[in-house]
């Protein structure tokens, strides 16, 4: 006679082990984030070589690159709710898909107009990966591990970006500008067929969903074979998380419950930082540049930023599960602060500008993933991808934003000392904003 069993799949998945199942999945969602930040970052560096092809003034440059990051806000709530509503696989690998289609599409643009328009709807696609990697991911780690697994593979957006440095500078000078596009949108392409193939869903959110025993159960045996290794019927076997499935999320969602003022904090720091972030990825190459440096020594020291990025967020994984996120954070970007402020010294010479940049980029970029991994650990399993999303989604109002202030500024002729001065602001802002939230993390 068989007996009906429960099984607690956050407990089932909390007493594991990281074995190469996880680890797997962990790589994937990583590499995907890779060529999604790739993506995202590779007009920063185009930029100069197609201004100086297509003979255009810096700031027509500002609406190209606010319009992909207007992509990616609307792609952020929408792709993260509908997430939350039929899972994250089916999401991540459509929108990467999209992306990758588009992105080739956009390497064949003969106008700016035509341009924005291509980066608009690839950032669409672009702005559902984030949420939902990094959601699934933190639903497949143990608790004792999960916070330094979503930075980590948080931190594989911002490897892509570094990498996309290194990648134009040696493709732009053989190949010209629109090779960068190519190799950008072919490569998504190959990781949505291995997504296809290899990619899981979230346990949590099938046992929210209900009617998906067969596919826990196979899924839970490739996580651990230990947890079915008496049991040969998975019908008598009752899966479950200790949430409350509500029917899908809502914004509204992220207001209730205790969790209104953490929301706001954290769209707050997150609007602040990335309008910081992408001020610095857009502009800094055509602003080394304009000081009369050779383009690719404006790519590289865009590229610095990255890689202090990628530095940064290891870093922080590792001093926000032995001290918080609350501290860590808050430090992270008062130092981020003092370094933005001193990018435009006049005295500052090359070296130490590299420097400068990289110290900027761990704290910016770094901080950011640690606000998405924060994010990511604040809101239930219902919320999560909403949660992340909308956090990454208002946060994409100040990458638009800080664009377009910076090709402004520029056509106002404020110098580089006093850019950087200001883009030093929204940075103190964010380490205020985030000292606040200890009260609310607690």
């Amino acid at each position: 006679m068989n007996t009906s069993a429960r099984v607690n799949i956050a407990q089932a998945i909390d007493e594991s082990k990281l074995g190469s199942f996880q680890i797997g999945i962990f790589i994937l969602c990583g590499i995907c984030l890779i060529v999604d930040g790739f993506d995202v970052q590779a007009m920063g560096y185009i930029a100069p070589a197609l201004i100086q092809e297509w003979k255009l003034p810096n700031v027509m440059m500002a609406p190209v690159f606010s319009a992909a990051l207007l992509g990616v806000l609307i792609g952020s709530f929408v792709f993260s709710m509908l997430a939350d509503r039929i899972g994250r696989r089916p999401v991540m690998i459509g929108a990467t898909l999209f992306f990758g289609l588009v992105t080739l599409a956009t390497a064949q643009a003969d106008s700016v107009e035509e341009l924005r328009w291509l980066r608009f709807v690839a950032g669409l696609g672009l702005g559902g990966i984030m949420p939902n990697a990094v959601a699934l991911c933190g639903e497949f780690s143990p608790k004792s591990s999960r916070v330094l697994v979503m930075m980590l593979v948080g931190n594989g957006f911002t490897v892509g970006a570094a990498l996309g440095g290194f990648i134009a500078a040696w493709l732009i000078p053989q190949y010209g500008w629109r090779s960068v596009f190519y190799f950008g949108g072919a490569i998504p392409l190959m990781i949505a067929l291995v997504m296809l193939v290899w990619l899981p869903e979230s346990l949590q959110f099938l046992s929210l969903k209900g009617n998906a025993t067969s596919r826990i159960a196979r899924t839970l045996r490739r996580l651990d074979p230990s947890l079915h290794s008496a049991r040969s019927e998975t019908e008598s076997t009752e899966y479950f998380a200790p949430e409350e499935a509500r029917g899908g999320a809502s914004l509204a969602r992220l207001f209730q419950e205790g969790r209104a003022t953490g929301t706001v904090l954290l769209w707050t720091t997150s609007f602040m930082n990335l309008l910081n972030l992408y001020f610095l990825s857009s502009w800094l190459p055509t602003v080394v540049r304009d000081a009369g440096y050779p383009l690719a020594t404006g790519v590289y020291v865009g590229t610095a930023l990255q890689v202090g990025g990628v530095t940064g967020a290891i870093l922080l994984g590792w001093l926000v599960k032995r001290f918080g996120f609350v501290g860590v954070l808050a430090t992270c970007f008062a130092l981020a602060s003092l370094s933005i402020s001193l990018i435009g010294q006049p005295w500052l010479p090359l070296a130490l500008l590299f420097v400068v940049v990289f110290i900027a980029g761990a704290g910016v970029i770094g901080g950011q993933v640690g606000i998405n991994a924060l994010a990511g650990t604040f809101y239930p399993t219902r919320l999560r991808s909403t949660g992340i999303g909308a956090e990454l989604g208002v946060g994409r109002l100040g990458a638009i934003v800080g664009p377009l202030v910076g090709g402004q500024l520029m056509a106002l002729q404020w110098n580089s000392r006093e850019l950087f001065l200001a883009a030093a602001a929204p940075a103190l802002v964010s380490a205020l904003v985030m000292a606040a939230l200890r009260w609310v993390v607690k």
